[in-house]
């Protein structure tokens, strides 16, 4: 699985050399719950969500103390907005009471906030306080599976686990950009873009996309 590593992480080197993540945020809590908010959605949505949110509510205190009804408002054109309402509120209450206001960097913290799986304090443990760390989302997991780091039926869990060890520590925070901005915008799920992808001969898309 491991062979054609350096040939995938070159090309992305060569597609994407300075990608970060595409959430907008101006504090350690806005970036936290923009990621909350990204589950099962896409990051263009959240930003036009959190903007209305952050702008209503313009400190932790305010969101903390907001009505339910009045960040479900802010917040109802995405997917599961009224879980993610009372989340967003949660984490809040819950950073100012348990963490001194601050966005906690330890994994065994994050994961005790509401709505904060795996995938979320990965990608806030990377993006806010530089710790190398793999989060791996729906389009890493489709772009390890197409290209052979994982196996088709490896659960995102076990997809970060194939890919720490065969990714360089330094390059983990950049592979996870990269593959997510490939996914994304290359190598989606129902339109590849295989004709003029540099890696159509290792990967395993059964219908690969061989014509514009």
């Amino acid at each position: 699985m491991s062979k054609n590593i350096n040939q995938i992480t070159s090309y992305f080197d060569k597609l994407f050399p300075n990608v970060g993540t595409e959430l907008t945020y101006k504090t350690d809590y806005e970036l936290l719950i923009a990621v909350m908010l990204s589950a099962q959605t896409t990051d263009v949505a959240v930003n036009k969500v959190t903007d209305v949110l952050f702008t209503k509510f313009k400190t932790l205190d305010e969101l903390a103390n907001a009505d339910i009804k009045e960040v479900e408002e802010c917040i109802k054109s995405i997917g599961l907005y009224k879980t993610k309402a009372k989340n967003v509120i949660a984490i809040a209450q819950m950073l100012i009471n348990n963490f001194a206001s601050k966005v906690p960097i330890e994994k065994k913290d994050l994961l005790t906030l509401p709505g904060v799986g795996n995938k979320t304090a990965n990608v806030v443990r990377a993006e806010l306080f530089k710790i190398p760390e793999i989060a791996v989302d729906t389009h890493v997991s489709r772009i390890s599976k197409r290209l052979g780091l994982a196996n088709e039926k490896d659960s995102p869990d076990q997809v970060e686990a194939k890919l720490r060890k065969i990714i360089p520590v330094e390059s983990y925070i950049s592979f996870h950009h990269q593959a997510i901005h490939f996914g994304r915008y290359f190598c989606q799920a129902r339109t590849p873009r295989c004709y003029e992808c540099e890696l159509v001969n290792i990967c395993k898309e059964k219908n690969k996309r061989l014509t514009p």
